[in-house]
Order: C-alpha cells, then sequence, then structure tokens
C-alpha cells in the first residue's frame, strides 16, 4: 500500500499507462526478435509506474526527486535490455532490484560498476522464479534453506547470486555514529597483507565462539557467514525478529568479553 505519492514535474502519475501482460509478451518478442526500437519505448513507457513504485522508499530523503526518477528510469531500460523471456519471470520481479541499484548508486554518488558472471546471472534468475513462485503459491518467501533444498543448491551459493543484483557500496558508506566520530566501510576492512599470518586472532575467535551457547553459534555462523537475515532466522528458531537481533547481540557482546 502506498504511503505518498511521488510527484514528478511534467508527469501525470496518474495517466501513465500500464501493459497488460499479453501486451508485453508482444512487445518483448518484437523488441527481441527484431530489435523494435518502437517497441522497446512502449515498454520502458508502459512501466514508468513501476520506477515510481521503487522511489517511494526514498521520499524521505532530502533529493530532487525529478532526478531519481530519471536514475531510476535507467535501471528499468538496463532491466528491458538484459531481461531473458526463457526464464518464465515477470519483469517487475527482475527490474526492481535494478531500478533501486541504481537510484542508490546514484545517491552514493558511486558510479563504479561490477560484472557479474553468466552462470551467477542464470542462478539469480533461477532464485527469483522460485522465490515468485513460491510466494504465489503459499503466500511467503521460502528461506534460504528451503530454496537451497528445492533447487539443489548450497545456502552460500544462493546468497552469493542474490548479492549480485546489489550494487556495491562506497568505502566511504557511514556504518555507525553514536554522536561522535562516524565509522565507515573502509575502517571495517581488514588490511589481508598485514594479518595473513596472524593466526592468534583465528585461534582466539574459534576459541570464543565454541564458548557460547549452541544458538548463539549458530545465529553468528549464519549471520556472518551463510549471509542469512534476521527475518529468515526467525522463521527457522520460530521466534521474532526482535529476539534474533537479541541473541545476536548477546552473543556478540560474549565473543568480546572471552577476547579480552
Amino acid at each position: 500500500m502506498a504511503r505518498y505519492k511521488v510527484e514528478i514535474t511534467g508527469v501525470d502519475t496518474n495517466k501513465l499507462k500500464v501493459l497488460s501482460a499479453k501486451e508485453q509478451l508482444e512487445l518483448f518478442n518484437k523488441y527481441k526478435k527484431n530489435n523494435d526500437q518502437e517497441a522497446k519505448q512502449k515498454l520502458i513507457e508502459g512501466n514508468l509506474k513501476l520506477v515510481l513504485s521503487v522511489l517511494k522508499k526514498f521520499n524521505y530523503q532530502n533529493v530532487n526527486l525529478d532526478d531519481l526518477f530519471q536514475i531510476g528510469v535507467i535501471g528499468l531500460i538496463k532491466a528491458i535490455e538484459n531481461f531473458d523471456l526463457s526464464y518464465n519471470l515477470k519483469l517487475s520481479t527482475y527490474a526492481i532490484p535494478l531500478i533501486s541499484g541504481e537510484v542508490k548508486r546514484y545517491l552514493r554518488d558511486n558510479q563504479s560498476s561490477l560484472r557479474v558472471s553468466r552462470t551467477i546471472r542464470d542462478l539469480s534468475y533461477l532464485i527469483l522464479k522460485y522465490k515468485e513462485e513460491y510466494l504465489q503459491k503459499k503466500g511467503y518467501e521460502p528461506t534460504t534453506k528451503e530454496i537451497a533444498e528445492n533447487l539443489n543448491l548450497s545456502e552460500f551459493q544462493i546468497s552469493q547470486a542474490l548479492d549480485s543484483l546489489k550494487e556495491p557500496v562506497s568505502i566511504f558508506e557511514p556504518m555507525y555514529n553514536d554522536g561522535g566520530d562516524t565509522i565507515y566501510v573502509l575502517d571495517q576492512i581488514a588490511d589481508k597483507k598485514e594479518n595473513a599470518n596472524d593466526k592468534d586472532l583465528y585461534l582466539s575467535l574459534k576459541k570464543a565462539l565454541l564458548k557460547l551457547k549452541k544458538r548463539e553459534q549458530e545465529i553468528l555462523l549464519s549471520r556472518y557467514i551463510v549471509g542469512k537475515t534476521q527475518v529468515e532466522l526467525a522463521k527457522v528458531y520460530n521466534i521474532s525478529q526482535a529476539q534474533v537481533s537479541r541473541i545476536e547481540k548477546s552473543a556478540i557482546n560474549n565473543m568480546r568479553r572471552l577476547l579480552k
């Protein structure tokens, strides 16, 4: 449900055309098979409301929404150009992460991009398709474990494939500020050359981890090694996300205490 309407200068958002599934398929066939640029333009114009739906979550920021809309359209165009009909996936499922990524990248003023291999790209399509079908059938998203079991993949492969849809984060992205000095991503990156032979730290961490309660161990490993979210872990343990957060914080505090 929309919390507020996105106002774009010179665009009557109430009159934007929305394509039916049949119209969209016909236009994609024309564009993909014949490189029909007119069909491509109609696909863009018929999905502008998708861009607006993504922009709603950025409305709280002190930014020019006209600029964000243009950036979002760039993400939509990239999605249309790279969309593969053979995967039988909805355009919106594939396009939303790309539109959101373009907007976030613009806000961070980070113009760098990463190449994603065809294998990882295909895998991300497969996972998105499975999640979409699962959601339509059961009314909620599957956990990473359920996806892994049904697609015969490891949880790490799933995490890696879905992460490939995200935009890279600037090393100057703020991570934490308690009123004092701001901590940036750069501050959290280890110097691998300097620490390559630091076996003592590894052994200390392993020893401290083994002293934690079993659930604390499992949650730390799932969060920081496998890459699961607190929401996913809440479903696995049949507890609330707030409880997962408390267990995680407690485990981290216990690790710090044990390492002193």
